[in-house]
């Protein structure tokens, strides 16, 4: 199927990120958040993030930052979502939120559509069993700063069909994204493997073994890191990393996914990294 309409769902970090990007490359977007705020706060980004990515492009390339941002509907009315194509989810880590987005959207959206989850954690088989069509949700763990990485994590969840899955690697190809299809597993691959690091790393500062600046810079020299753990956690947003550790915590019965205390204590103090302006570092 060709998918030229697309929903984003959540004006977060994330949300922002995706929708910016599909605009870029051509795709009429519709971004929902029920938050006005979030919403008020989407709109200065976008059009300030688009400006910027159009310095970098050159000659005919170059579009107007105005003509753009037209793509792009920002409204907190899921039925503008009626005749989505597909629809990514970027809703924050917390399963009972999701449960009642997914509802909305199943009861919105075309038959067609397709339901790509940008989850950091939450199993795609589990997601599906929240709709009216398992055979088209797919996990689409895009990375942040979305326009920027070249590679996306696609997940199959147990009902998700080849004809899902082919549409989900077409459309990635249409904005320039690699893709490696993996199966189902909370936290899948790529954050089975970094939260365990970001909140190790959390873990020494808590047990004063080292400071945050010292932690990262001993993993970007030692390891090559372009960016230590603890200031990729504070890009992530603090408050997205723990409760991606909660659902990987629960989901194995695993001592290895505790969360660290001193990571619950800063997002209860709103210490949430770069989108607060505090976390492990200040910015």
């Amino acid at each position: 199927m060709s998918i030229q309409r697309v929903g984003v769902i959540g004006a977060g970090v994330m949300g922002v990120g995706v929708a910016q990007t599909l605009a870029h490359f051509g795709h009429q977007v519709t971004l929902v958040d029920i938050s006005n705020e979030a919403l008020e706060n989407a709109r200065a980004q976008v059009y300030n993030n688009i400006r910027m990515a159009l310095l970098f492009q050159q000659g005919d390339k170059r579009e107007a930052a105005s003509r753009v941002f037209e793509r792009i509907t920002i409204t907190a009315d899921y039925n503008y979502l009626h005749d989505a194509d597909l629809i990514v989810e970027n809703v924050v880590e917390k399963p009972d939120l999701k449960r009642d987005v997914y509802s909305k959207l199943d009861a919105v959206c075309p038959e067609f559509c397709i339901f790509a989850a940008n989850t950091s954690a939450i199993s795609i088989t589990r997601i599906g069993s929240w709709t009216r069509r398992p055979d088209r949700v797919v996990g689409m763990h895009l990375m942040n700063p979305v326009l920027m990485i070249p590679m996306v994590e696609v997940i199959r969840g147990y009902h998700t069909s080849e004809k899902t899955i082919e549409a989900a690697k077409a459309f990635l190809a249409g904005i320039n994204k690699k893709c490696i299809v993996v199966n189902d597993s909370p936290g899948f691959v790529t954050n089975r493997i970094l939260m365990l690091s970001v909140n190790e790393a959390a873990y020494l500062v808590y047990e004063h073994v080292a400071s945050a600046a010292e932690v990262d810079e001993i993993c970007r020299n030692c390891f090559g890191y372009k960016m230590g753990p603890l200031e990729t956690a504070d890009l992530i947003g603090l408050d997205t990393v723990l409760y991606s550790i909660e659902v990987l915590h629960e989901s194995f019965n695993d001592s290895k996914y505790r969360p660290c205390p001193l990571l619950r204590k800063m997002v209860d103090a709103g210490l949430l990294g770069r989108k607060s302006g505090r976390g492990f570092f200040t910015y």
